[in-house]
C-alpha cells in the first residue's frame, strides 16, 4: 500500500494548488465539516457543472494549462478540467493524481471526428483521488448540460468507487469505451502528452488549425 502522499499533496508546475483563487474556489465549493470524500464530491460536482466541456479549442500553452487558469473561463477540455479538480483537492489536504488514457468516443460531433480523422480521443485527463483508504478515478469532463443534449445521464462520482465515461448510452448504443491507459502522474506530463497527440494525429499539427507560437490548436478553423 502506497504510503507517501507527498506528492499528490504539494502543488507543482500545472497543478498550482498553492494559487490564491483555487484555494478560494475550492472553499466556496465545500461545507465547514465535510468529510474528505465529501469535499471531493462537492468539487466534482462544481467543476463537471460550472465549466462547459469543449474540445474544439485546445490551448497547449503551458501558462494556459494551469488549474488557476481555468478559473477565469467558463468552458475547458478534459485535462483542464481533472487538473482543476485536482488542485482544488490538494489545497484542501486531500492527494489527489491525474490519470490519462486513449479512448474510442462513439457519439463525438462529425466535425471533431472529420477533424481527427478517427474516432479515437488521445490523452483523455481524469482525476484520481485518495479518499477513505484507497484512489478512486473521477471524471468531470461531460457537464449534465451536455450529457442531456447527447441522451446520456451525467457521470456520478460518489467518492467510493470509479467514475468513468459510460460504456453504454440509455438506449444501449456503445458511448465510450477505454483503449489504453497512460496510468497516472503528480503533474501533466506536457512534453510527452504532446509528443503522444502530434504521433496520433500529424496532420492537424500545423496551420490553420494549430498555432505554433500560441500553442493553440482551433477545431472552429476546421
Amino acid at each position: 500500500m502506497e504510503t507517501d502522499f507527498s506528492e499528490y499533496l504539494e502543488p507543482s508546475l500545472f497543478v498550482d494548488s498553492d494559487h490564491p483563487e483555487v484555494a478560494r474556489f475550492a472553499r466556496q465549493n465545500c461545507m465547514t465539516g465535510q468529510s474528505h470524500r465529501e469535499k471531493a464530491v462537492s468539487l466534482y460536482l462544481a467543476i463537471r457543472d460550472g465549466f462547459r466541456y469543449n474540445p474544439n479549442i485546445l490551448n497547449f500553452h503551458p501558462d494556459r494549462l494551469k488549474a488557476s487558469y481555468l478559473l477565469g473561463k467558463s468552458q475547458g477540455m478534459c485535462v483542464e478540467k481533472a487538473n482543476l479538480l485536482a488542485a482544488c483537492c490538494r489545497s484542501l489536504g486531500i492527494p489527489a493524481r491525474l490519470g490519462f488514457a486513449t479512448v474510442t468516443n462513439h457519439i463525438a460531433s462529425s466535425k471533431l471526428e472529420r477533424y481527427l480523422r478517427t474516432k479515437k480521443l488521445v490523452f483523455h485527463g481524469y482525476t484520481e483521488i485518495f479518499l477513505e483508504g484507497q484512489w478512486v478515478k473521477a471524471t468531470p469532463a461531460f457537464n449534465a448540460e451536455l450529457c442531456q443534449a447527447l441522451g446520456v445521464a451525467p457521470l456520478e462520482f460518489d467518492g467510493l468507487s470509479d467514475s468513468i465515461f459510460q460504456p453504454f448510452s440509455p438506449d444501449g448504443k456503445q458511448f465510450m469505451a477505454y483503449l489504453h491507459d497512460y496510468g497516472h502522474y503528480a503533474d501533466i506530463p506536457y512534453d510527452f502528452m504532446l509528443e503522444e497527440l502530434e504521433r496520433h494525429y500529424p496532420d492537424i499539427f500545423a496551420p490553420p488549425y494549430f498555432d505554433p507560437v500560441e500553442q493553440v490548436l482551433n477545431v472552429e478553423a476546421f
